[in-house]
């Protein structure tokens, strides 16, 4: 996991970068996100195209920028000692973002000022309107 930002009450973001973690964080949080990292990689592999007239062995040697621009952004919030509270997924484009709790759990309520901390990092709104799918 890679560092995002620290948000009040003592919280910190961190942003999933592998399937092995995802994995970790659907075990401790009781939801899918790994099945949604799993999903949103392979379709982003799937839509790398190489390029043209290079050796075979440098066939993949972009492929993980392309994964980064184009898959959604994975992150968890985490206390002091390590808890999960709360995940999001960010579109890398246009599209909904998602934060849930454990157990799919509304995490707005004990975390609403955190999750408004990485919306105002990412420079995008975060409310629970538009992010929590089990509340619409």
């Amino acid at each position: 996991m890679d560092y995002v930002c620290d948000v009040p009450g003592g919280k910190i973001w961190f942003r999933i970068e592998t399937e092995a973690e995802a994995i970790r964080e659907s075990a401790l949080m009781g939801h899918a996100v790994e099945k949604h990292f799993r999903q949103a990689q392979s379709r982003a592999e799937a839509s790398y195209v190489p390029p043209a007239g290079g050796p075979f062995v440098e066939e993949r040697i972009g492929l993980k920028g392309h994964l980064v621009r184009t898959m959604p952004r994975f992150f968890t919030l985490r206390d002091a000692e390590g808890n999960g509270l709360a995940t999001a997924m960010v579109p890398a484009g246009a599209g909904c973002p998602i934060v849930v709790g454990i157990g799919n759990a509304d995490p707005y309520v004990a975390h609403e000022e955190a999750i408004r901390g990485l919306g105002t990092h990412l420079g995008i709104p975060l409310e629970r309107s538009r992010c929590y799918p089990y509340g619409r």
